[in-house]
């Protein structure tokens, strides 16, 4: 039974602990003597793994054993306890906490924290001396961008708020931290400005979150799942990244980003359906390259969704619609193939998964190279075999590069899901098929919502404040109020009327260009 005090007697203490955590070889029992106490016996209890060795030789170990207290602070100790003492003038470290029970104790020394006992003492101090080391800043490999921040989130935690901190400097800026899992004891961390989060998101987030009961948090994407509107939906209703930028920007607009520690990938909420389209270099291009490239993303995500089967549907089903020259052209190529279409459509999407895939998987020097000679030998090899036509291999081929032209990689792995259904749709009933599955994917993005917000929005309800940025993206000096959908407390995000011109009234400019003209005349008079 486990005692709900903390034993006066270090050997007491250390037999309990050893006792709970095991003879493990990187828990670590420190026994020394403090001069000042009259040479009472002190412990301290850290796990090797998890702390700074030269924090607890320099803050602790130090001051308490070389350095002896002034003659004055005599009655200091006498007149309060020694952890009181420890705790004020005895050790350097900055972030102290005194504990009263065993829960606290194995909480905080399981989480990096150092104990320090001293005999006589019915509480002990736990004393912050983790290591920060962890993985270097690096660009994220999965949203990568030509302009902008070359730094993404990283495993730790701390340097995650780090990076949020730099570039969002706001008095109401909050990092509310949880702890989520049983076992893992997994720190979560709500970041937000107060000012702007609508209370009753916030409340809803924190209640979502509350309501966990798991034993381990290994990566944000538990979360994702218990606490997401509709779970049995294969569109992802939370938007995960890896860019610091891309979360300030969420944060900005009124949202909420979830830290989780141990994972580099932050979670935004509430998210709609159209951040498929948009990425953080949108807004670092001029506003017309930016509306183009969105625009090519629109046509990706149609082509990735539905080439395969308009594929199927025109040559099965609707050959009327196919220009002759080209109809021909196709019917030679399918000649000498044994299969339907829809089985040739089958075969090389599978394929082309398994070749992902594998290049996914393998080491990253010989990936890439598999992955692409994989497939050239395998669709030639496939044509020549008579077993698909050449047009086959194109429109898959089109249709998986096309859904790696959008920018939220989780969304893609829906839209590859979706493939396949689609398909099987369209070989039973040709167009009708195709468009009952369309008008069934569109009626279920209509009945989504993240967090209390329409998933289609503001398309569906529509808000045109907000269709600025959707379709388009307008420049920043027309976007001068915040997405309304999120309900934030100040819409504002800058003054009206910022279109930038040149100033009517400035009189410096009007001397500069006076002096230009006068200039030009006199090399104009000489010549």
């Amino acid at each position: 039974m486990k005692p709900k005090a903390i034993y006066k007697n270090n050997s007491d203490n250390q037999e309990h602990l050893k006792r709970v955590l095991g003879n493990s070889l990187d828990v670590i029992y420190r026994l020394f003597n403090i001069s000042a106490f009259r040479n009472s016996e002190a412990m301290l209890v850290y796990i090797k793994t998890l702390i700074d060795d030269q924090t607890i030789s320099q803050q602790i170990l130090k001051p308490l054993i070389s350095e002896m207290p002034l003659a004055n602070e005599r009655s200091f100790i006498k007149k309060f306890d020694y952890i009181a003492w420890v705790t004020e003038k005895g050790i350097f470290a900055a972030n102290v906490q005194r504990l009263t029970s065993w829960q606290e104790v194995l909480d905080y020394l399981l989480s990096g924290n150092t104990l320090l006992f001293i005999n006589g003492c019915s509480d002990c101090l736990a004393i912050y001396t983790k290591t920060n080391e962890s993985r270097d800043l690096q660009e994220p490999s999965t949203e990568s961008e030509v302009r902008g921040s070359r730094d993404g989130f990283v495993e730790n935690i701390e340097k995650n708020i780090m990076l949020i901190r730099n570039r969002i400097k706001e008095s109401g800026l909050r990092f509310e931290n949880m702890v989520i899992g049983k076992k893992t004891k997994t720190s979560v961390v709500l970041v937000y400005i107060k000012n702007l989060v609508d209370e009753a998101l916030l409340k809803e987030v924190r209640t979502r979150l509350e309501r966990i009961s798991i034993d381990g948090v290994l990566e944000s994407a538990y979360l994702e799942e218990l606490i997401e509107d509709a779970p049995l939906s294969p569109f992802k209703q939370i938007k995960n990244t890896e860019r610091p930028d891309k979360a300030c920007s969420a944060i900005l607009e009124g949202r909420i980003v979830i830290l989780t520690d141990n994972t580099p990938t932050a979670l935004l909420v509430p998210t709609m359906f159209w951040e498929i389209l948009q990425s953080p270099g949108d807004y670092y291009e001029r506003y017309y390259v930016a509306t183009f490239i969105r625009w090519i993303r629109i046509i990706a995500l149609f082509i990735s969704t539905s080439i395969s089967s308009m594929y199927i549907m025109l040559t099965a089903y609707h050959q009327e619609m196919i220009p002759t020259a080209l109809a021909m052209h196709i019917a030679a190529g399918r000649e000498n193939v044994p299969f339907p279409a829809v089985v040739e459509a089958l075969f090389m999407e599978i394929v082309f998964e398994v070749l992902k895939e594998s290049g996914l998987r393998m080491p990253r020097p010989i990936g890439n190279a598999v992955s692409i000679v994989g497939a050239l030998v395998i669709g030639e090899a496939a044509v020549r075999a008579g077993l698909i036509g050449d047009i086959m291999v194109i429109t898959i081929a089109l249709s998986s590069i096309a859904s790696f032209a959008l920018p939220a990689y989780g969304m893609i792995n829906s839209i590859r899901l979706l493939r396949f259904p689609l398909i099987m749709l369209t070989a039973m009933l040709g167009l009708f098929g195709y468009l009952a599955g369309i008008m069934a994917i569109v009626l279920h993005l209509l009945s989504l919502r993240s967090f209390g917000v329409p998933f289609l929005a503001p398309v569906n309800p529509l808000n045109k404040s907000i269709m600025k940025d959707i379709f388009i993206r307008s420049p920043w000096w027309a976007m001068s109020t915040r997405p309304s959908d999120y309900h934030v407390s100040d819409t504002n995000r800058q003054s009206p009327n910022a279109m930038p011109q040149p100033s009517k009234k400035n009189s410096d400019l009007k001397a500069a260009e006076s002096r230009r003209k006068t200039t030009k005349k006199k090399v104009g008079g000489g010549l």
